[in-house]
């Protein structure tokens, strides 16, 4: 599989071997269904562990999204620690929405959609539902290009109060992104950084002005 099948690919070329795992995924143990053609199908990646070891617990209520689910760590943490709001977890990828929603019924949380990116962008934006919260280890490696503009897609969708947590390797543009973020308008603080990544906090800014 090419380096960048799955975040492309609505449908992966590479047949689907699934694998079962059991991973702890912010404290809480869960047995999950992981495939090939998915990002990070034999471990939980080291992205993502080190943003779910740093965020602060998320709001009880609203519209919380994982950007980018894979098979669905985040999407799990998320409903795991909110159980009443509404996770919404979408990827590119068809295959890592069937895996997220398998994983997240297998774990009894109820709490969990899963959609496609085109889709899902969307029905929020002609809904209007504001994201309360947005986790995402981003695809960094899909280019600076894509990559912005995959952030101006979904970042403005935060509501007023919404914040947008990311992590992202030091050397592949951590420092470089928070300033593009911050030159865009969006309140960007690096919260954390550990094991080569940092992890960013982006809000829209107090003053009045707004991202996006």
């Amino acid at each position: 599989m090419g380096v960048s099948e799955h975040y492309f690919t609505a449908s992966p070329a590479v047949e689907a071997e699934e694998r079962t795992h059991r991973f702890a995924i912010r404290g809480v143990e869960h047995t999950v269904v992981t495939a090939s053609g998915v990002f990070s199908a034999d471990r939980l990646d080291k992205g993502t562990q080190v943003l779910l070891d740093r965020v602060p617990d998320p709001p009880q209520t609203g519209t919380l999204l994982d950007l980018g689910c894979g098979w669905g760590p985040i999407a799990l943490a998320l409903a795991d620690a909110a159980p009443g709001a509404t996770v919404l977890a979408t990827d590119v990828n068809e295959r890592s929405l069937t895996l997220t929603a398998r994983n997240a019924e297998a774990a009894g949380l109820g709490n969990v959609r899963t959609r496609p990116a085109e889709e899902l962008l969307a029905e929020l934006r002609q809904t209007s539902t504001p994201v309360d919260l947005i986790w995402s280890n981003p695809p960094v490696r899909i280019g600076k290009g894509a990559l912005h503009n995959l952030l101006l897609a979904w970042l403005p969708l935060l509501s007023d109060d919404g914040e947008a947590w990311l992590v992202v390797l030091k050397n592949l543009g951590a420092d470089s992104l928070a300033t593009w973020l911050t030159d865009q308008g969006w309140d960007v603080s690096r919260q954390a950084s550990s094991k080569g990544f940092r992890v960013l906090r982006v809000r829209r800014r107090q003053d009045g002005s707004t991202g996006g």
